[in-house]
């Protein structure tokens, strides 16, 4: 994909380097020379030197030629800005990072398709990990109503040795939860009916936000009943 991301802060340079390491051709603007520089220099980045929310500096970035336009400037009036300057320039997909969630109406209504709350993200995930020791990683899904949470499975869990099917098929089985992924010393597995859970694995699972801490306990379950 090609990819136009406006701000390279930390997060905005980081996720730069991410999306060109996974195959995309990224580009980015930023007004901080020290910024482009480094991007350039240590990533061999393509960098655009000056203020996105400028519509003459935006125009020559050509977002109607990629296929993605990230908003992360460190202000919701500036990805606003940017939003829709990159919208009138015909840009295909929009995306933003918002701060204040007051601004989501408004992005709505400039035709930002993906907006994404680093406040919402940051909370649930830190909430998450207070309330449950054992998920190393979460998530919040659609409007917070479900969670995506990686469960490390403890060598005495009453799920190792046991297949997917026969863990779905227990009748505590925590009705809104799905298997989506496994992972075990680096080794990415797809749930199948008849994947064996091994000690040591990174299970990733959705839940209802409700039926979260039943799901945790669910897969944590020692085999003489403790939890």
């Amino acid at each position: 994909m090609r990819i136009l991301i406006t701000g390279a802060g930390r997060g905005g340079l980081s996720l730069a380097v991410h999306l060109q390491e996974a195959g995309h051709l990224v580009s980015i603007v930023e007004r901080d020379p020290s910024i482009t520089r480094r991007a350039s220099e240590q990533y061999g980045l393509v960098c655009l030197e000056g203020d996105a929310t400028d519509a003459e500096v935006l125009r020559v970035a050509s977002p109607e030629r990629v296929d993605a336009v990230l908003a992360m400037l460190h202000r919701d009036a500036d990805n606003l800005a940017v939003a829709m300057l990159a919208r009138a320039l015909g840009a295909r997909r929009v995306m933003v990072r918002m701060r204040d969630p007051q601004y989501r109406a408004l992005y709505e209504s400039a035709g930002v398709q993906q907006i994404l709350s680093e406040t919402e993200v940051l909370v649930g995930a830190l909430a998450t990990a207070v309330e449950f020791e054992a998920v190393r990683h979460s998530m919040i899904l659609g409007s917070g109503q479900a969670i995506a949470a990686e469960i490390a499975v403890p060598p005495d869990a009453w799920v190792v040795g046991r297949t997917v099917s026969e863990i779905a098929g227990a009748a505590t089985f925590p009705t809104s939860c799905v298997v989506a992924g496994m992972t075990l010393d680096g080794h990415v597995q797809a749930p199948r009916g008849a994947t064996v859970i091994d000690a040591g694995m990174q299970l990733l699972v959705v839940s209802s936000r409700l039926e979260l801490p039943a799901t945790v306990a669910f897969f944590l379950r020692a085999r003489d009943g403790r939890s």
